[in-house]
């Protein structure tokens, strides 16, 4: 039996089980993954993950009570848990208040997108990482696999989501213990593509083995590659498009959405949905869409959940909770990758950041430590590694008034997080040249 057929079973059931006065809500989360763990290019483990699970949300009266149930397959055994989980949640209601920011959407809504694009053979993935790695001290893991979403309530919104995509992510050590840190990922695997990918970090370590360059602390012209970006671009999803953080005034885009500061007029941010991992529904049953947090450099949308949505007045679009965005897209610039080191002049290149937190949250301020590859450059070329900085400045300098162009290539960066189970969160990010990097330390 599919995914789906399970998934549309139990909806049946639950929709003939539940009283006239009760409503259920019913989201499906389910993967079949390969993991392959390397070390010094090696496979030292390997094996498969197939699960599944449903959110169950039982209300009546304003009131409601959910559990998360581990789904075996059986049709008979899935169903028995699901009645015995509606029984509990039926004792369970009538101890529980009212809840005063409860909005259900009562919209029969339908949605269906599969995303079934053959994936590698894991054998030829693994054969192609031990050549390209050999005598190399590589370490990582792959995970590869369809990532299956769902959602059904009483009031006949129903949702399906496959999503098939895999995730390299990679580091070469070098004999000194420093390292530079990689990842390839997406829809579809091109071998070609992974090749120049892997050459780029191989062509890294070499750096490492020089005599690390110690910088002063001040701020020094910069090129932040796209992981770099990425760590950046986080900490603002921190509440930074949230309507509830942006009611609250604890948004670290305070001053942007309130039109007290803009960034530059290079920057548009999007939570492109469409054509993503992420499904076009959320758990709460909302319908979700492309949405342009960022347009040129100000602000346009935010992410409304239902409680946002109830408290606030405002109409929810399908954001999950936290009210981060799962698809973060943002617009490439005209800068060629080629051009990067050359544009760059003298300067630091910047692969990853790491450590990140806010250093004055509402005024956008952060800091963090660079890690990972981090060289010095002197007209154009790479001169030296340099040793770990802090460094401390805010996202409307980095992506405001420090920020020169953004390259026109951009990277596919999908959530490595496999706790309890793979996640469908991406980010599409170009790399970015900054006039000034603040370093502290």
């Amino acid at each position: 039996m599919s995914h789906q057929d399970q998934f549309h079973r139990l909806v049946d059931w639950l929709r003939s089980a539940v009283s006239a006065t009760q409503r259920f809500t019913l989201s499906y989360n389910a993967e079949a993954s390969d993991f392959i763990r390397f070390n010094h290019a090696k496979v030292r483990q390997a094996g498969q993950v197939q699960q599944a699970s449903v959110y169950f949300k039982l209300i009546e009266d304003g009131r409601h009570a959910d559990l998360n149930l581990t789904l075996s397959g059986d049709s008979e055994v899935d169903r028995q848990r699901l009645s015995d989980a509606l029984k509990q949640l039926r004792e369970t209601l009538p101890l529980l208040p009212a809840d005063p920011w409860l909005l259900l959407n009562d919209d029969a809504w339908q949605s269906s997108n599969v995303q079934d694009l053959p994936l590698p053979d894991s054998a030829h993935v693994v054969e192609q990482i031990a050549q390209l790695g050999e005598g190399l001290d590589l370490v990582g893991i792959y995970a590869a696999g369809p990532i299956y979403r769902g959602f059904a309530s009483s009031s006949g919104a129903l949702g399906w989501h496959q999503a098939n995509s895999f995730n390299f992510d990679w580091s070469l050590f070098h004999e000194n213990g420093q390292a530079v840190k990689a990842n390839y990922a997406g829809h579809q695997w091109d071998d070609a593509a992974f090749s120049s990918r892997f050459a780029l970090a191989r062509e890294q370590l070499t750096f490492l083995g020089q005599p690390a360059r110690t910088l002063a602390p001040g701020q020094y012209r910069a090129y932040l590659a796209p992981a770099a970006l990425e760590e950046v671009t986080g900490m603002l999803c921190w509440g930074g498009f949230s309507a509830q953080s942006l009611a609250d005034k604890t948004s670290p885009l305070q001053r942007l959405y309130d039109g007290q500061a803009a960034l530059s007029p290079l920057v548009s941010i999007d939570e492109q949905v469409s054509g993503s991992l992420s499904p076009a529904f959320s758990g709460e049953g909302y319908p979700r869409s492309d949405l342009a947090l960022v347009a040129e450099g100000a602000a346009r949308d935010r992410l409304v959940d239902s409680r946002s949505a109830a408290e606030y007045g405002l109409a929810a679009n399908g954001a999950g909770w936290g009210e981060s965005p799962s698809a973060l897209s943002m617009s490439g610039g005209s800068l060629a990758l080629d051009d990067v080191l050359k544009e760059l002049g003298t300067g630091l290149y910047i692969s990853n950041l790491w450590y990140l937190n806010f250093s004055d949250r509402t005024a956008g301020r952060m800091t963090g430590m660079t890690r990972f590859a981090t060289f010095w450059v002197e007209d154009g070329k790479i001169k030296a590694p340099v040793s770990t900085m802090r460094f401390d400045d805010s996202v409307y300098s980095l992506l405001g008034s420090a920020l020169e162009q953004l390259t026109t290539q951009r990277e596919l960066i999908l959530s490595t997080s496999t706790y309890s189970q793979r996640q469908t969160a991406s980010n599409l990010l170009p790399g970015a040249l900054v006039s000034r990097l603040t370093l502290t330390l």
